[in-house]
């Protein structure tokens, strides 16, 4: 996913505003997007492959749930992002006790009006840290379906828009650790992806140690390199990116393999299709190409489906996993051939 031959450096860091709607070329959002991945690699050491699918995940102006131990980079992943694309930043700590209302706000008397005023959540900004979402209630976990899926939110009969672009990016720990509650399947569906930091390796955690040394500090001062505009911008340029019917076709194919399977009670949703064309389409644009091939669907179907599987009960004990199914269903369905798949100019599009 990476974007060859470009210079981060040659990215101003500040940029002339453009219109909310303006599309840029591929050529452009590749650059701002090899810039502002340059960027947060200074702060999230040795994980460009993690930090290419968030960024591909708001691109696709989705919402992003990374699941992982403690300690492993995700919360300050959010940050940087936040820090480096100019956008509003909230953060959301989900505990037990935390109410729907703490996350949507609520209407507050004013003793010195007579009259109630509407006190707004963390929900209304650009970029939401849920942080650990898996350790508040589902009751307070559902309050952001509605934010999550029509970006706006409803109290007291009143209903709110929430500013543009907002995105929600939500950290969970492993349910297997005590004190966690699974989020229902209606709230994962509307992750457009799931994925995982991981330790990182010898290298880079020593690297992540040198650059502490080096700094003096445990703050790490990062650039903003585009704004919240220039993300709605390139946002709306993914839907110049070209998907043939055959590589469509494909993509419903692995969709659909996922839901016969003996081992699958639930299996991808329609949104799971829509979700893996709009990660196929920024994944090729990171790539610097205007349309999409079958490599570009092959590396984000894990990351956009195995969240939307739901596996039998007895074969969730004995450590079943939902990837392994999304990756027999990668290998199981045809790929379409070279000759196929065309580019927008009618020649045969190709990695």
């Amino acid at each position: 996913m990476s974007v060859a031959g470009q210079d981060p450096l040659s990215v101003p860091e500040k940029r002339p505003h453009r219109a909310r709607g303006d599309s840029l070329s591929t050529s452009e959002v590749a650059e701002r997007a090899e810039a502002v991945l340059a960027e947060v690699g200074r702060a999230i050491v040795g994980k460009r492959e993690v930090s290419e699918l968030v960024l591909a995940g708001m691109l696709a102006n989705g919402h992003v749930l990374l699941e992982d131990f403690p300690g492993l980079a995700k919360t300050l992943m959010a940050k940087s992002f936040a820090q480096v694309m100019g956008l509003e930043f909230s953060r959301a700590q989900f505990t037990p006790d935390l109410m729907p209302s703490d996350i949507t706000g609520s209407s507050v008397f004013d003793q010195r009006t007579g009259s109630f005023s509407f006190q707004s959540g963390p929900v209304f900004t650009n970029l939401l840290l849920a942080d650990e979402v898996n350790r508040a209630s589902p009751r307070t976990q559902s309050a952001l379906l509605e934010a999550m899926q029509e970006r706006q939110v409803t109290v007291d009969g009143v209903t709110r828009a929430l500013p543009r672009p907002f995105l929600v990016m939500a950290t969970q720990n492993p349910i297997e650790l005590e004190g966690t509650y699974p989020l229902p399947e209606a709230q994962l569906d509307r992750f457009i992806l799931r994925a995982s930091v991981g330790y990182p390796s010898p290298e880079a955690e020593w690297e992540v140690l040198a650059r502490r040394l080096e700094r003096r500090s445990d703050d790490v001062a990062l650039r903003q390199v585009v704004g919240p505009e220039e993300l709605a911008a390139m946002q709306v340029s993914l839907e110049d990116v070209y998907v043939s019917p055959a590589i469509g076709q494909y993509m419903v194919g692995v969709v659909g393999a996922t839901r016969g399977r003996p081992a699958v009670e639930i299996g991808a949703s329609p949104r799971g299709s829509l979700a893996l064309m709009l990660l196929s389409r920024a994944r090729a644009v990171l790539a610097g190409r205007d349309f999409v091939v079958p490599e570009d669907v092959k590396a984000v179907a894990v990351p956009a489906l195995a969240h939307r599987l739901r596996l039998r009960p007895d074969l969730w004990v004995r450590g079943e996993r939902p990837e392994t199914i999304v990756e027999a269903c990668l290998s199981e369905v045809p790929v379409p051939s070279a000759e196929d798949i065309e580019s927008p100019a009618g020649q045969v599009g190709h990695a």
